[in-house]
């Protein structure tokens, strides 16, 4: 009875600090004593994970928008609204909106692409306790995914739930045996690939599973096949990576890094050493390491110091938005981040309130996925290339409604603007050639790709403000070595007579004015007249090009096919047979 009484004050204590919604993000001391006798709450109708297989999103894929709880440290919230409203939609979990207008409105934060989702909660570390997106078959339907938190907070753990109910999204929980798993947002990082990244907390926090069932769990649960665990660090109490590391993109790791021998410098490179060691990128490379330096306060490191970190950023879509701390410290995170993101708009929130908590922006948001993405996921070329012809560029893209097209945009001048080339698709495989370059040239390039729903999306996503690039490095070193067409030619199809589909050649020569391209029409016509459809209407350099043209949809008979470029116009004739 007495050891009843007293855990019942152990509750009516946690509520008064639900009410204060102060919690830090760390368990409390009386929370760690309830803990130990903590019911999680449980929906058994969705305990089963996706029958298809599913893919965990990465954070800078295309967003549709971000979570974030209004509690305590409403400036910064605030200050989070106002840049995330200009990228996507912002979710605010509240229990009154009219409080968080009013909040916001008095700040001259404007009021749009904002919803406002009234349920009760118990603290603002929404990353941590928050929905997961996930992709049956990379792309096909969005799904939310949730497990057990690791803290207890029962208004929290239920988030995931009520955020997908909102939606209207399929949820899949790992909460009952034998799919029973306890996890936390900010120790994750996902790759959107099947690579994720944790700290051995995932291990210590389920001890009655085994290494490979819990591997087993988030592959089912996130489409994981490769999980990489890293010591625990000795100062960060709560050992969530978010606040010593970041992937910028499938092959960028930001990592924090102290003075030698301070803090946990010495335990997080021994882990990046590890990771370096035994693992490579989706792509089969070495990760690429970008270090940030973590700032001491009043020139103090942890344990003496807050664990100030700039790692613990967040990617919503175009924007980055980082914690900052001191002028003399934030100048030089802006330009790591700047020189590793050129073409995001990266901001700053101060973010000394929070930091004692053990948390800062990356621990108050969490990512939600569009509902119908277009997944481009292209290895970007090396930095120096070795061609002397033209050079293959590509990309698997995947999308619920199927490819309209895709197109590489590419220049050797940015200045100019880009130049766009068709990509042909082989499956779920896009490839497309840049024409060939003298030695010493070095091209800018993005991966463009649009739905047969309309939604266009980029590779990178902030193309053409960014975009990848390498230098040409080959034995052409004059211009005159280069093919160079002198006329326009449209060749016969081959095969021909074919079925379904048949490949159209020709050619663009340099204009008599110097420029290197023509706007490009090649149109299919039936032998009535009409226009079946349209192959290609843009502007092409100089060059040999092939373009494959998929007749399944056609009857059997003879169609036309014609090259128009300014005054030249030429038609041929071809046969399909079914």
């Amino acid at each position: 009875m007495k050891k009843a009484y007293l855990l019942l004050l152990l509750l009516l204590s946690i509520c008064s600090q639900v009410t204060a919604q102060d919690l830090p993000n760390y368990m409390t001391d009386e929370e760690k004593i309830l803990w130990q006798s903590y019911q999680h709450p449980v929906n058994p109708l969705f305990s089963d994970p996706p029958l298809s297989p599913v893919r965990g999103m990465a954070e800078w894929e295309e967003l549709d928008g971000l979570i974030i709880t209004w509690t305590s440290f409403l400036s910064i919230l605030r200050q989070v609204v106002d840049y995330a409203q200009e990228e996507g939609t912002v979710y605010i979990i509240c229990t009154d909106s009219n409080s968080v207008k009013n909040y916001l409105q008095a700040g001259s934060v404007p009021l749009y692409n904002i919803e406002y989702l009234i349920t009760p909660f118990n603290s603002i570390w929404v990353r941590d306790y928050g929905p997961w997106t996930a992709y049956t078959n990379d792309g096909d339907t969005m799904n939310v995914v949730d497990w057990i938190y690791n803290r207890p907070r029962p208004l929290d753990d239920v988030t995931p739930e009520f955020f997908a109910n909102y939606i209207g999204a399929p949820i899949y929980q790992t909460t009952t045996p034998p799919y029973n798993l306890i996890h936390t947002g900010g120790n994750l990082m996902l790759d959107g690939h099947g690579t994720a990244f944790s700290s051995k907390l995932i291990l210590n926090e389920n001890p009655s599973k085994n290494e490979a069932e819990i591997d087993t769990i988030m592959n089912k649960f996130l489409g994981i096949d490769s999980y990489i665990k890293m010591d625990n660090l000795p100062y960060d109490v709560i050992h969530h990576i978010d606040m010593h590391m970041k992937l910028l993109d499938e092959e960028t790791l930001l990592v924090g890094e102290y003075p030698p021998g301070v803090a946990d410098g010495p335990q997080i490179e021994a882990n990046l050493q590890y990771v370096l060691n035994n693992y490579q990128t989706c792509f089969g490379r070495t990760f690429k390491v970008v270090r940030i330096p973590m700032p001491p306060e009043n020139g103090q490191y942890p344990p003496q110091g807050d664990y100030r970190t700039y790692t613990n950023s967040i990617i919503i879509n175009k924007t980055v938005i980082i914690p900052t701390y001191e002028y003399q410290y934030d100048t030089t995170a802006f330009r790591i981040y700047r020189e590793a993101m050129p073409g995001y708009n990266i901001v700053g929130i101060n973010s000394n309130a929070i930091i004692p908590s053990l948390g800062a922006i990356h621990c108050i948001v969490k990512e939600v996925g569009v509902s119908d993405p277009v997944w481009i996921s292209h290895a970007k070329k090396d930095s120096v290339i070795y061609d002397e012809d033209s050079i293959a560029v590509n990309a698997v893209i995947k999308t619920k409604s199927g490819i309209s097209n895709a197109s590489i945009y590419w220049t050797a001048d940015t200045t100019l603007g880009f130049k766009s080339i068709p990509m042909q698709f082989y499956s779920d495989t896009a490839i497309g050639y840049i024409p060939q370059q003298i030695d010493g040239t070095e091209i800018f390039y993005y991966v463009s790709a649009t739905s047969n729903s309309s939604r266009t999306v980029a590779k990178p996503l902030v193309a053409p403000d960014g975009f990848y690039n390498f230098v040409v490095e080959n034995s052409v070193t004059n211009i005159s070595d280069i093919f160079q067409p002198e006329k326009f030619d449209l060749y016969q199809n081959y095969p021909n007579p074919f079925n379904p589909t048949t490949k159209i050649s020709f050619t663009i020569p340099v204009t008599l004015n110097g420029v290197e391209g023509s706007f490009i029409t090649l149109k299919i016509y039936d032998i009535l007249g009409n226009e079946v459809t349209t192959l290609v209407e843009e502007e092409l350099f100089a060059g040999e090009y092939e373009i494959e043209f998929n007749a399944s949809e056609l009857t059997s008979g003879a169609y036309f096919y014609q090259l128009k470029a300014g005054n030249y116009i030429d038609t041929s004739k071809m046969i399909l047979l079914k």
